[in-house]
């Protein structure tokens, strides 16, 4: 019977500092000489990274009351429009918002602004009430100014994710960056054997509570993220292919910091959020011991023709490969490029592993597990 351990053991162990902790790329290299049951009893836990784009994110704001009192019904920051259908002087703001359709500035500007500790410029409009009868405010805040500035992202960290190819004779602006024609380029946004929820595939350690670390600071994992798909195909290394599982996070966003939160903007896509992410993965048993072990030569992901996407899947490929530099795609010869950073993902997995050690960040038993799906819904439409 293979050997077993608690995540109350595993804190244990970090409470009295005799906990030993490896990141993610420790660990695969440890595999290539030792056992799962070897790493088991060496390792208590893994420290993963993610550093990527990751549209589906923004932060609720608390302004706090004016006087007299108003109830903020549309709202802009930096002339960025905030949602203000929640409450008087609540605000959810979008990365991905901008001020003009075409516009450069958006949401996760002023979000990295305001976490830089910037002046933002707030200037709303309501209709007046007799509870809320101002109408109108023009002001500065900054992060020592407002109530609350609360990360919540409803889509972060997929677990695995497209390799981006253009087929067509024409130059294509995506979300994955500007693809060239005639298969010029191949565009990836996954960090590998660093990613989170490549080190738990099953996610048996991952779900609603886990703490991470989010933006610098420490994080929590709210609900499964929008667009959740564990219905994807797995590999003959039990690794989704394709881009499955999902997280929403939730996380203070007046302790994050620049250095892990980025605004980014998309030539002719639009704006965008670099958003980085670490979640320690404890070792309980062999199985989550092979699973931490897994390499970029064993995660595979599809390669998907942005230009013509009727084309479907055009094949499959390994992050090793991508990591290289180059791949081969029917004789053709691709470079490849990844919009995620692995050097910054490598720096998240590393100060993860620092206050693990440290006994100042403990590992959490998730307080319900994610349910499998079979698939996900789509619009009929029909022109």
């Amino acid at each position: 019977m293979s050997k077993k351990r608690t995540i109350e053991e595993i804190n244990e162990k970090i409470r009295s500092g005799k906990a030993v902790v490896l990141t993610a790329e420790q660990v695969s290299a440890m595999g290539r000489e030792s056992s799962p049951a070897e790493v088991m009893s060496k390792v208590d836990v893994v420290t993963t990274g993610t550093f990527g784009p990751m549209c589906s994110s923004g932060m609720f704001i608390n302004f706090g009351h004016t006087s007299p009192a108003m109830r903020m019904e549309k709202i802009t920051l930096n002339n960025v429009p905030a949602y203000g259908g929640i409450a008087a002087v609540d605000a959810y703001l979008g990365a991905t918002e901008t001020a003009l359709p075409h516009d450069q500035y958006g949401g996760a500007h002023v979000i990295e602004e305001l976490i830089a500790g910037k002046d933002v410029l707030l200037q709303a409009t309501g209709k007046g009430t007799d509870c809320y009868p101002r109408t109108e405010v023009k002001t500065y805040i900054n992060k020592e100014t407002v109530n609350e500035m609360i990360m919540f992202n409803p889509r972060n960290a997929y677990q695995n994710y497209n390799v981006a190819v253009n087929s067509t004779s024409k130059m294509k602006y995506t979300y994955m960056g500007t693809l060239l024609p005639d298969f010029g380029n191949a565009n990836f946004s996954t960090s590998g054997e660093l990613s989170p929820l490549l080190n738990d595939p099953e996610m048996r350690t991952i779900g609603i509570g886990t703490r991470i670390f989010f933006g610098g600071t420490t994080g929590y994992v709210a609900w499964h993220g929008t667009q959740f798909n564990t219905g994807k195909p797995v590999n003959s290394h039990g690794i989704p292919v394709g881009n499955s599982a999902t997280l929403a996070l939730i996380g203070d966003a007046a302790r994050m910091i620049t250095r892990f939160i980025r605004a980014a903007y998309f030539e002719k896509y639009g704006v965008s959020m670099f958003v980085g992410v670490g979640i320690p993965i404890p070792i309980l048993d062999e199985d989550m011991a092979r699973r931490v072990m897994v390499r970029n030569s064993q995660i595979e992901t599809n390669i998907i023709d942005y230009g013509a996407p009727e084309n479907g899947i055009l094949g499959r490929i390994d992050y090793q490969s991508l990591f290289s530099g180059e791949i081969t795609l029917n004789t053709r010869k691709i470079r490849t490029a990844p919009l995620s950073s692995v050097r910054v993902a490598r720096e998240i997995a590393a100060i993860l592993r620092e206050e693990i050690t440290a006994g100042r960040f403990l590992i959490t038993e998730p307080v319900e597990h994610f349910r499998k799906t079979t698939g996900l819904n789509s619009l009929d439409i029909r022109i």
